[in-house]
């Protein structure tokens, strides 16, 4: 009996005879990474098989396909052309399931795609978007991901139990899209009866049902533009508090690394032009005070607190401390 293995490696010599005029012994072995002896028992147990393959007796030698053959592998399934756009995410292919696809796709990455697959990098980027993962975070797979990814590309409806607050809800669901953000699975979808998009966190479902019925995907859904809008109604909703700050140059420039994007950007639109010395004030939307010292004391002496008034003296207090540490 055949192994997984030498099946998957003599596919891969038919792939790679199909794709070029001929190969020598040396370059089948390099690619197949195996001796040029294991290359010829493979070219021999092809052309038992019935794989028309030659060898050439020449000075140079080497391999060709006879007759323009073309074995039937190449054809890519659905979810293989899929998972083969995603390929630069394995982490993510193999916590939603799908790393056997994306492994069958790769194999079979030197044959065209067919008419009918040459919207899969549309259909794959509407299903699963990535947003800056944490690389200081290693991400947690919950339990219920491979679940909610099928129905996700099969377009299946879902019949969720989801933890809210206290409690839990049930939800009929149909599943657009995910993303993973910073480590952190979420699933955009829109709930079955009012047409509203949400977003939810699949380590919060606690019972995914997929059945048979499929729902109608609005083409026009956007799932990069959804997350985008989204995150920043998210970031924006949790600005609650206000700290005014005297930043030099160097502050300005380091402010949106510090605090984010969307809070720089807002205080920096409302600044007045820099002072005699060239540092700039302005009003600075945060999430609490708490928040704003953790964000801030990594600008060092690039940033002065001025109000409110108490997160002024922390500041002051521990540049004191600073002071006295090396100051010794």
């Amino acid at each position: 009996m055949m192994g997984p293995m030498r099946a998957a490696r003599l596919i891969k010599m038919v792939l790679l005879l199909q794709s070029r005029p001929s190969m020598t012994a040396a370059e089948l072995a390099r690619e197949l990474e195996v001796s040029e002896r294991t290359v010829t028992r493979d070219a021999q147990a092809l052309s038992e098989a019935g794989v028309p393959v030659y060898a050439d007796r020449g000075r140079i030698g080497g391999y060709r396909l006879v007759g323009g053959y073309r074995t039937r592998l190449t054809g890519l399934a659905r979810s293989e052309a899929e998972a083969l756009f995603l390929s630069g995410v394995p982490g993510a292919l193999r916590e939603m399931g799908l790393e056997d696809a994306a492994s069958a796709a790769r194999l079979k990455v030197s044959a065209a795609l067919l008419p009918s697959l040459r919207d899969a990098s549309r259909t794959a980027a509407q299903r699963f978007h990535l947003d800056a993962p944490n690389w200081f975070r290693e991400p947690e797979t919950p339990a219920l991901l491979p679940a909610v990814a099928d129905a996700v590309w099969d377009d299946r409806r879902i019949t969720t139990r989801y933890r809210r607050g206290e409690g839990e809800v049930v939800r009929e669901l149909e599943p657009y899209g995910l993303v993973l953000k910073a480590g952190v699975w979420y699933l955009c979808a829109r709930v079955a009866g009012d047409g509203a998009f949400r977003v939810y966190r699949i380590d919060r479902f606690t019972a995914v049902d997929a059945g048979e019925e499929r729902f109608a995907r609005d083409e026009g859904f956007e799932l990069p533009a959804f997350w985008e809008e989204r995150a920043e109604q998210f970031a924006r909703s949790i600005l609650r508090a206000e700290v005014v700050v005297r930043l030099s140059p160097e502050g300005v420039r380091l402010l949106p690394h510090a605090v984010g994007a969307l809070s720089a950007g807002e205080a920096l639109a409302g600044a007045d032009g820099p002072d005699a010395d060239g540092w700039v004030t302005l009003t600075l939307p945060v999430e609490s005070e708490e928040v704003a010292r953790t964000q801030l004391t990594a600008l060092g002496a690039e940033v002065e607190v001025l109000a409110p008034a108490g997160l002024r003296e922390r500041f002051a207090a521990e540049a004191a401390r600073l002071a006295e540490l090396y100051g010794r």
